[in-house]
């Protein structure tokens, strides 16, 4: 991603500031797992919109004052020693070549920068990105320095950025758009391989094997979330990822799973018969859940109600179900559907913003993923695609894959020699 695209988006947010005011981001560290080993890194997603860094421990912090917005990036000191165990850290110029901040600054001299700007300046605001999913969660650093900032200066506002950054995010520009299409592309390349390897048998995790083969030999080193890859029963699981199951004949096999490129991420839910052919049962759910992820595209455009798309869903499948005896009346739907039809997609799989409470606009992302889980006939079935909403409507960004019936028969016995 080109720095200017970070650049914007600084702009966008200082004109949501208030004057006299210091804003501080945090890329956030690996957690500890155990002894010397430590979890993989991955920098907050806000930081990474705001300032494009991906290292650990780098601090951002923007002062406006008068008008003016000046900006200064906090990196690690460079040390050789920890270089030949872990590699170089990111240096000035990297990081000003990345950022398009021009001043950058070590990472030891951060606390007295802070005090220094406090006895120079007279600020009234405090900003920090204050994302808490609950009470359980260990503080981030950014709650830490904002509570430690409330009694040193207690004159502060203190202002969460979190739903502001978060809202900036919801309409993707068009270099997010075309890596989103690209992860997209890469996880439909995935799962072909899937169905061109799939046999009775095999166990859930030699079948996310050739899923994990194409994107690794593609150069994706991170997965948009666990995958989940459930046979039969487990398909009925809706996060199901223990992935340890064993694909016997005659079941169906339901994928949901995404490559991470350059951190956004692809997301499709997929479904098909591990033997390569559908029964007339699972024949005629899957057809309902299908014609369902069809219509809901053709509702995709610009001043559609989110939430419509999900009343639709509800209804459709109330309707189709009712037709077919397995339900008798219209509250039993959910026992057989019981999540969205949709969520925005992003840097986040499940990306932020309150794209609930508004209509669509051109620019978003979202999944369309209706489902039918019947767990006492151990059908499960997902199908999910990625979706831009464009000025006049939509455009489908996973694109490629077969996807009825028929196509997916075909496809598996034309290209699967295991099955031939």
């Amino acid at each position: 991603m080109d720095r200017s695209f970070f650049i914007r988006n600084r702009n966008k947010l200082y004109e949501t500031l208030e004057d006299q005011s210091l804003t501080i981001l945090f890329a956030g560290e690996a957690a500890h797992q155990s002894a010397d080993e430590s979890y993989p890194f991955y920098p907050n997603r806000n930081f990474y919109y705001m300032t494009g860094i991906t290292e650990p421990k780098v601090v951002f912090v923007a002062a406006k004052f008068g008008g003016k917005v000046s900006e200064t990036l906090f990196i690690q000191r460079a040390d050789p020693w920890m270089a030949r165990w872990y590699g170089e850290t990111i240096t000035p110029n990297e990081a000003q070549e990345a950022s398009g901040i021009e001043n950058i600054e070590l990472l030891d001299k951060l606390d007295s920068f802070i005090h220094s700007q406090f006895d120079g300046r007279v600020y009234t605001h405090l900003y920090a990105d204050l994302e808490a999913k609950s009470w359980e969660y260990p503080a981030k650093p950014a709650n830490k320095f904002a509570a430690e900032a409330a009694v040193t200066y207690p004159y502060l506002s203190i202002h969460n950025l979190y739903p502001v950054i978060s809202n900036l995010r919801v309409v993707k520009s068009p270099e997010e758009i075309d890596l989103l299409r690209k992860a997209g592309q890469i996880t439909a390349e995935g799962i072909k391989n899937v169905l061109a390897n799939a046999k009775p048998g095999m166990k859930e995790y030699e079948l996310e094997a050739y899923f994990n083969f194409v994107l690794k030999s593609r150069g994706i080193t991170e997965f948009a979330f666990p995958t989940i890859l459930a046979s039969g029963y487990n398909g009925t699981v809706l996060h199901y990822s223990a992935n340890t199951g064993t694909a016997a004949d005659g079941s169906l096999v339901l994928l949901d799973l995404g490559a991470q490129y350059q951190y956004y991420n692809g997301d499709i839910s997929y479904t098909f018969p591990v033997n390569g052919k559908f029964t007339e049962r699972q024949k005629t759910i899957y057809d309902i859940v299908l014609r369902c992820n069809q219509e809901v595209t053709k509702m995709v455009k610009p001043g559609v109600a989110f939430e419509e798309l999900n009343d639709f869903t509800i209804k459709f499948f109330t309707e189709e179900l009712l037709k077919i005896g397995l339900i008798q009346k219209p509250e039993e739907l959910r026992k057989y559907y019981f999540h969205h039809v949709s969520h925005s997609l992003g840097l986040d799989t499940h990306d932020v913003g309150n794209y609930r409470d508004i209509n669509l606009v051109p620019g978003e992302v979202i999944t369309n993923e209706p489902g039918l889980y019947i767990p006492e006939e151990s059908i499960g079935i997902r199908i999910e695609d990625d979706v831009l909403v464009t000025e006049n409507g939509y455009e489908v960004l996973t694109t490629g894959l077969p996807r009825t019936t028929n196509e997916i028969e075909s496809y598996m016995a034309e290209r699967n020699k295991n099955l031939q």
